[in-house]
């Protein structure tokens, strides 16, 4: 026979309605009731209905997740932990994908998520006051990840920083003609640019620190690949006077330069350095310096502010230092090491 709430609130020994009212979370029922009626569905196996919990309290217990791309592995990262925590606290998740200009123009026209999502976590779109503003027009909690906006809770990485110690790692070492290989972003492309800009100007500022200036031939914007990074590292090998290490705004871009370095017969870090940004799920794989932005922790964060904003807690800012992963693609350039010997000999 299956389990009624009849029987759930014959075991509970509370009435119907306050069996309903516990099993949505409705305020107004103490802790020890709630508890009871939920331990007493759970022995029963009775699980409340969704839409009738939904419309009865106006929620739909959903949060989009909105992006410009899921096919990056950052993205679906980011996605995988902020579900994790939804989930948990019994939350489904609608995935948008905001590929083209097109596609974002129509999604911030209208009231798309009205009714079918109460809040929004927008990651990487560099959100204007009035896409913004359209959101939270639907009712929406709002949640930002790699941006800011006043209203709006958001998680953000110090990506200045980590642009500052990338290059300063490869600095110390002793390296001082090192480029730099950035993400561009392409004409009418939705991707937000900031966190990418943010770590060339750290790059920058770490060269000045040291006394040395930036060489423009040696900085770099491509598309975000693992072919565009190998692409690039191959012209940056026929300068008249080639670098010695690289900083990559992505291990994508990373994994492109190392494939070109070993395919030209160099050895890393025998006769090149090369510094990432991501810690992807490949990075130790391969053993690749690189910068760990917490990734997964940025959709987890993200996650527990659209959960407060949904509890009416006000809009909080997050940021996380990135942290410097040393493995086995940096060491001191060639020269440095040769003088060494000879002063060993």
């Amino acid at each position: 026979m299956s389990t009624t709430v009849e029987r759930v609130a014959e075991r509970a020994g509370v009435s119907i309605s306050t069996v309903s009212r516990a099993l949505r979370d409705v305020p107004g029922i103490s802790a020890a009731t709630r508890k009871r009626v939920q331990e007493a569905a759970e022995a029963l196996g009775y699980a409340i209905s969704p839409s009738a919990s939904r419309l009865a309290t106006g929620r739909t217990r959903t949060v989009a997740v909105v992006v410009p791309l899921l096919s990056k592995w950052f993205f679906a990262e980011v996605i995988a932990a902020a579900g994790r925590v939804l989930s948990r606290e019994g939350y489904d998740v609608l995935l948008v994908e905001l590929s083209t200009p097109d596609l974002r123009e129509k999604f911030f026209a209208g009231p798309r998520l009205h009714g079918r999502a109460d809040a929004a976590l927008v990651i990487a779109l560099q959100l204007a006051p009035a896409e913004l503003a359209a959101l939270q027009a639907q009712g929406l909690a709002v949640a930002l990840v790699g941006s800011e906006r006043a209203g709006a809770s958001s998680v953000r990485v110090e990506d200045r920083a980590g642009g500052r110690a990338a290059a300063r790692h490869l600095l110390n070492l002793g390296h001082e003609r090192i480029a730099f290989l950035g993400i561009r972003q392409e004409e009418g492309s939705p991707l937000g640019g900031v966190p990418p800009a943010e770590r060339l100007l750290g790059y920058q500022e770490a060269l000045a620190e040291a006394g040395l200036q930036a060489d423009p031939a040696m900085v770099l914007a491509v598309e975000n690949t693992v072919d565009a990074g190998a692409a690039a590292m191959a012209g940056l090998l026929t300068a008249a006077e080639p670098p010695t290490a690289l900083v990559a705004a992505s291990d994508e871009l990373a994994f492109g330069a190392l494939a070109t370095l070993r395919g030209a017969g160099m050895d890393v870090p025998g006769d090149f350095s090369v510094v990432g940004y991501d810690n992807h799920e490949l990075a130790g794989a391969v053993g690749l310096t690189t910068m760990d932005h917490g990734v997964s922790e940025q959709g987890s964060l993200a996650a527990g502010a659209v959960l407060a904003a949904l509890s009416g807690a006000p809009a909080s800012a997050g940021t996380i230092e990135p942290r410097l992963l040393v493995r086995h693609t940096t060491a001191p350039p060639r020269r440095l090491r040769r003088a060494a010997l000879s002063s060993q000999n």
